[in-house]
């Protein structure tokens, strides 16, 4: 049976992200398509759905930046 390896800086690390900035992005500079808040937040912050931000990270990608420059030039569409 694997055990799971605890890493207590790293542990550390992640409870004080969550704990400075509870309504942000897991990560700042990717979106993670799997966790209902990063949609949530990114969609917010960039005005747009859910599922156009969907859409803009299967086509470019979970870099915030190329999903951001997508977004901005309409290179997304849901058609």
């Amino acid at each position: 049976m694997k055990r799971a390896v605890s890493n207590p800086e790293l542990t550390h690390e992640i409870e004080s992200q969550v704990e400075t900035n509870p309504n942000g992005p897991h990560d700042p500079n990717e979106i993670n398509p799997k966790l209902a808040s990063d949609i949530h937040y990114w969609s917010q912050k960039f005005g747009v759905t859910g599922q156009l931000l969907h859409e803009a990270i299967r086509v470019h990608g979970t870099h915030v930046e190329k999903v951001k420059a997508a977004l901005e030039s309409h290179s997304v569409s849901l058609t």
